[in-house]
């Protein structure tokens, strides 16, 4: 503290706060005598509320959930830089009240830190950098000079390619006591074994962790430490960082105020053997994450076969799951697990097949901008899509008892072999059949004919099988959709139980 008033007792001159004030509304300075002015009225308190208040309207470089914000514009940050030149009353205040403030010293690309350090106070270090934007030999050597500072840097995010990264995350090997934000992110995507966290990194006060392209060591005293966590990301994990789900529930339960789990593994497990080892050991540990809202995984089922069970998550609203292309798929513990109210009630699914995927999207009543449950399997071929859609509805059908509205998208692989591209018909038909109470059903264009054939019913099948509370049948494109559906219209009409047939437009299909 004896530094900052060291520098708040100082002399530097300041202009009058009228000539400030008319400059930066770009008018003529003029003389005005400060009993004239209504701001010296105001005490201290009112004064440091007004800055307060000022600095919430301020955009942030994070999101509300502790992302970088990478569209920010540095100048913002820089707010108080000018307040502090009123005069010398503002600038007690505000440079007094860093934590009120939430003042920081802003290290990003091009910003001189040798020279901003030496004539600074010692506030807080942000440090920010993104190969988004030129990043010179100047700024890697004010990255290394900053992150010596370890006892003020309060937040860092790097977005750098893998060797620029690798140099900077071999020097924080340090005590880091008032880090609360680390984000950290190769821009080399690929198996990056040698960008890891070294084992002597602490940050007790850690709150948003998000490592991508990069890793923990093993056995890193970092996630047992840092007990105050509400974010936690690692994606992309290269399989020489690959922890089983008894590691992960280990450190998880020491993390009770935890809002945000991301955990993504960049390949499938390392091998069979470890797989079938995954199936059949039993992991005992269960815990509760009173505060979890928002969970994403990305793997091999197995993996989350044995996770899910053993995690509780009263208030849990989004989830998100992309797993790896395999013959069969287990989520038997899934429609359990989602059993909480911000997701399982869903009333309008979209089902698209895509180049390289197949994806689900959930959608609740009245929420159509804001899907709390998706889900994605990697594989490239549409027969290949389409079983995993089968599995994966067969295994939900609970939870679609309530649907009432299904959307298919198609597009087409190009790279598919033609008989890729072909569906069995009772495929189809499997997949209709887990939307038993649906009322509307969209088909863009490229599906058309596929799905007409399979809608009609089989000789000696009642008409009413497949969708029986079918009431509107919609598609896109042109050509001769409306002729591909006429005799499952037809079929309905005389069984009393008549489907609207209209067009839709394309824009329908759009993902979010």
């Amino acid at each position: 503290m004896s530094d900052l008033t060291d520098y708040l007792s100082t002399t530097t001159y300041l202009p009058p706060i009228e000539e400030v004030g008319q400059r930066a509304l770009g008018q003529p300075a003029r003389k005005i005598h400060s009993r004239d002015s209504p701001i010296h009225t105001l005490n201290d308190d009112v004064l440091l509320n007004i800055f307060y208040l000022y600095r919430l309207d301020v955009p942030d470089e994070y999101d509300e959930n502790g992302r970088p914000n990478f569209d920010w514009d540095d100048s913002d940050q820089r707010w108080w830089y000018k307040l502090v030149q009123v005069c010398r009353r503002w600038r007690y205040l505000i440079l007094a009240s860093p934590s009120r403030l939430d003042l920081h010293l802003l290290c990003t690309n091009g910003v001189p830190i040798a020279d901003m350090l030496a004539h600074s106070p010692p506030l807080p270090l942000s440090i920010y950098y993104s190969d988004l934007y030129p990043v010179t030999l100047e700024d890697k050597e004010g990255i290394l000079l900053a992150l010596r500072h370890s006892d003020r840097v309060h937040y860092i995010t790097l977005d750098l390619l893998s060797p620029k990264l690798r140099k900077i995350m071999t020097t924080m090997d340090n005590h880091f006591p008032i880090l609360e934000r680390l984000y950290i992110q190769s821009l080399q995507f690929g198996d990056n074994t040698s960008l890891v966290l070294p084992r002597t990194f602490q940050a007790p006060h850690l709150r948003h962790l998000s490592l991508s392209h990069a890793a923990l060591p093993i056995g890193s005293p970092l996630l047992t430490t840092t007990l105050g966590l509400v974010t936690l990301e690692l994606g992309d994990i290269p399989p020489s960082a690959y922890f089983p789900p008894s590691y992960l529930l280990t450190r998880l339960s020491l993390m009770p105020q935890l809002e945000i789990l991301v955990i993504e593994f960049h390949s499938p497990l390392p091998n069979r053997d470890f797989e079938r080892q995954l199936l059949h050991t039993p992991t005992m540990t269960h815990i509760m994450l009173p505060n979890l809202r928002e969970l994403s995984f990305k793997g091999v089922s197995a993996y989350l076969e044995d996770l899910l069970p053993r995690i509780s998550t009263p208030v849990l609203g989004m989830l998100y799951i992309e797993l790896f292309h395999q013959l069969t798929f287990t989520v038997s513990h899934l429609v359990q697990f989602m059993d909480t109210p911000g997701i399982l009630r869903f009333s309008t699914v979209l089902l698209a097949f895509d180049y390289d995927h197949a994806r689900l999207r959930f959608f609740q009543p009245g929420k159509a901008d804001y899907p709390p449950f998706r889900m994605q399997v990697n594989c490239r071929h549409l027969d290949q899509q389409v079983a995993f859609a089968v599995q994966i509805l067969t295994a939900l059908q609970p939870v679609l008892l309530v649907v009432e509205k299904l959307k298919l998208r198609h597009e087409e692989h190009i790279q598919s072999l033609e008989w890729h591209n072909r569906v069995d018909r009772t495929l189809w038909r499997q997949l209709l059949r887990s939307f038993n109470n649906l009322e509307t059903l969209h088909v863009q264009g490229e599906l058309v004919g596929k799905l007409a054939h399979s809608l009609q019913s089989d000789d000696g099948e009642p008409p009413l099988e497949l969708l029986p509370s079918l009431k509107e049948l919609g598609y896109s494109g042109g050509g001769n959709a409306w002729d591909a559906f006429t005799p499952f219209i037809d079929e309905r009409q005389v069984a009393g139980h008549p489907v609207n047939l209209t067009r839709v437009d394309d824009s329908a299909f759009r993902w979010l």
